[in-house]
């Protein structure tokens, strides 16, 4: 819509909006499962099939089946014995080619916006990178459009309902909770009858503080933070752990992990947010790394950031960083992740293959944004792993279309090492 202007169209507001091709149904260049059944939702007739929509057990059946068969990922449809013509026509676009930027704005489009936009969102809507993006770019191509957005520990059904009290068993903040239909209305009167502005809207980036029950706002996403926090994912043991660290490894070393993709007994990256609070992480494989305790209250705010730097024997892998606060009760608080290709981690438009048993740098920087007021005592504990589970698809690395790659591929075990000269950047608010 936003590509093509129509005079009478004076303002949007957005609730959790959606990127094709980033977010849906790729997360960095890695397709994700629960978007295959959205295709029936939207495509089956003129309004919204909420049957197939909500069949969860059909389409769950045709995952686990998938995973358990290792046959291609682009015979899922066949799995389900219904076709999913959508589903083949975005898997034959691995890459943000022209298919996806020709969808909406892209690049130097966004100068063409020039109407106020008012966007909705949340820290665990599984699409937020999608309105990040818009609001990223709206401010770098075009900085005199008025838009303003508000975002707090919502996932993506709560945001369009103005927050849930409890959201993956976490009790949020009393103050995260608000009526956003009434905010609506308040801005289309400011926009439309020169009404007042809505109160919440103190500058253009408003945020829950979870943690400190208030809320804070910042000029832009970049601006909520006025410094980072850099930690290396060394190899030095820190109790069950390794150690997360601000000093730069002396030495270069590595931590060594193989990943047999032809075992489906086993699976990598536990990486989604639910629940937030947890007793325990995932130990079983891959590595975590954790921080000394915060000597003083820290808060976190933005979207982290990081290099990874790493060997394979193959040519492409798929990788997760999650970050968590480990509490001074013991518990774990999920704050944010990543998953993503390493062969667009570069460029989301070109795939770029990894050199077998060459050290390679991937960055990685589209991860969920968070704002947590952080206690004194808390440690900050970073998951690395490579991402095979039966919610994604499968990268066996062999560097072919990955939705063409079956178990048969799988042969050798895929062989790490990651070294101990990554680093994780968390941006922070000090005063």
């Amino acid at each position: 819509m936003l590509k093509n202007l129509h005079p009478a169209l004076k303002t949007i507001v957005p609730y959790v909006a959606a990127r094709p091709g980033q977010g849906l149904p790729m997360e960095n260049n890695t397709f994700i499962n629960p978007n295959y059944e959205w295709a029936f939702y939207v495509g089956n007739n003129k309004y919204l099939d909420t049957i197939a929509g909500n069949d969860r057990q059909r389409f769950r059946k045709m995952q686990n089946k998938w995973w358990e068969t290792g046959v291609a990922y682009k015979k899922l449809d066949s799995i389900d014995g219904v076709a999913n013509k959508w589903f083949q026509r975005w898997i034959r676009h691995p890459s943000f080619d022209h298919y996806w930027q020709k969808m909406t704005p892209y690049k130097k489009d966004f100068a063409q916006i020039k109407i106020p936009v008012l966007a909705f969102d949340g820290y665990y809507n599984d699409g937020q990178s999608s309105g990040l993006y818009y609001l990223r770019e709206l401010q770098k191509y075009s900085p005199q459009t008025p838009a303003y957005s508000i975002i707090g520990p919502y996932g993506y059904f709560g945001t369009q309902s103005g927050g849930e009290a409890t959201l993956y068993q976490y009790k949020v903040d009393p103050v995260a909770l608000f009526d956003i239909k009434t905010i609506t209305y308040q801005w289309f009167d400011y926009i439309l009858k020169n009404g007042p502005k809505p109160k919440v809207l103190k500058d253009r980036i408003n945020y829950q503080v979870m943690g400190a029950n208030e809320w804070r706002s910042a000029p832009s996403i970049d601006k909520m933070s006025n410094g980072f926090l850099t930690l290396y994912l060394t190899d030095n043991k820190s109790g069950n752990f390794y150690s997360l660290n601000s000093q730069k490894p002396v030495k270069k070393n590595y931590l060594e992990q193989q990943v047999d993709f032809a075992n489906r007994e086993i699976a990598n990256n536990d990486y989604y947010p639910d629940p937030i609070i947890r007793k325990e992480i995932d130990t079983s494989n891959g590595f975590n790394f954790i921080s000394e305790p915060l000597k003083e209250p820290l808060l976190i705010n933005g979207s982290f950031l990081g290099e990874i730097k790493a060997s394979i024997n193959k040519k492409d892998m798929d990788i997760g960083v999650t970050l968590y606060e480990l509490m001074p009760n013991g518990e774990y608080f999920h704050l944010s992740y990543f998953i993503g290709r390493a062969s667009y981690s570069t460029d989301i438009t070109k795939r770029k293959l990894l050199k077998p048993n060459e050290i390679e740098t991937i960055p990685f920087s589209n991860t969920h944004l968070v704002s947590k007021q952080l206690s004194k005592g808390s440690r900050l504990v970073v998951y690395l792993n490579v991402n095979k589970n039966p919610f994604s698809e499968l990268n066996y690395g062999t560097g072919k279309t990955v939705s063409e790659e079956t178990i048969k591929d799988a042969k050798e075990p895929l062989k790490v090492k990651w070294y101990n000269d990554s680093f994780v950047k968390i941006p922070v608010l000090r005063h």
